[in-house]
């Protein structure tokens, strides 16, 4: 659990607008945990959100998923305004072109959108982000699966971040609150547990 959280990070977090394949949206879920992101973002104005227990392998449960879902709002502009608020910048993803991956800034914490499987990033989303991002492809297809390409980003984002002299960990009170919930979440009745152990301090 320390090797953990020693690599975990908020610096950079991926969001997820109107994916409707459960498997993408757990695939991508499982990659973000297996890399070392706390967050993820799921934006549903379209599509409800929905998991697949095998794809996931229990790795939502060591994650922040934080949903934006009002009905008849503008559920993506509710997230873009919520993240800037914490200093990140929006990067959303557009096969058409943009700033290659590999090319993006760190110098702020960094948002990665990955738009609907059919359509792609919304068109609010475009306009609305600090820059649009893309995969240098050298063959055919135009595109790739949104788990594959998200994984992509990720590495490539990750690998330029963890080798610079940014200060992209978690901070200490943040550990702890994480520890605290992984611990409680790794112990069966843990609730029951901390209940009975209030008691005699009390």
């Amino acid at each position: 659990m320390e090797r953990v959280l020693a690599q975990r990070t908020r610096y950079i977090t991926i969001v997820l607008e109107d994916i409707y394949q459960s498997q993408n949206t757990s695939a991508v879920i499982r990659t973000c945990e297996c890399m070392g992101l706390q967050d993820v973002h799921v934006i549903e104005t379209n599509s409800e959100w929905s998991t697949n227990k095998l794809v996931l392998k229990g790795s939502n449960k060591w994650l922040n998923i934080v949903r934006y879902r009002k009905k008849g709002h503008n559920n993506t502009s509710e997230c873009f305004n919520a993240l800037r608020q914490q200093g990140y910048r929006i990067a959303v993803t557009d096969p058409a072109g943009g700033t290659p991956i590999g090319e993006v800034p760190l110098d702020r914490p960094l948002a990665i959108v990955m738009g609907n499987e059919r359509h792609g990033s919304s068109d609010f989303a475009l306009k609305q982000a600090d820059l649009a991002v893309t995969i240098p492809m050298t063959g055919f297809t135009e595109s790739m699966n949104i788990s594959v390409s998200a994984a992509i980003c990720l590495y490539t984002s990750l690998s330029g971040l963890r080798q610079s002299e940014i200060s992209w960990q978690l901070s200490e009170e943040e550990k702890e609150t994480l520890r605290l919930l992984w611990y409680k979440k790794s112990v069966r009745n843990a609730e029951v547990i901390e209940r009975e152990y209030l008691k005699t301090i009390q």
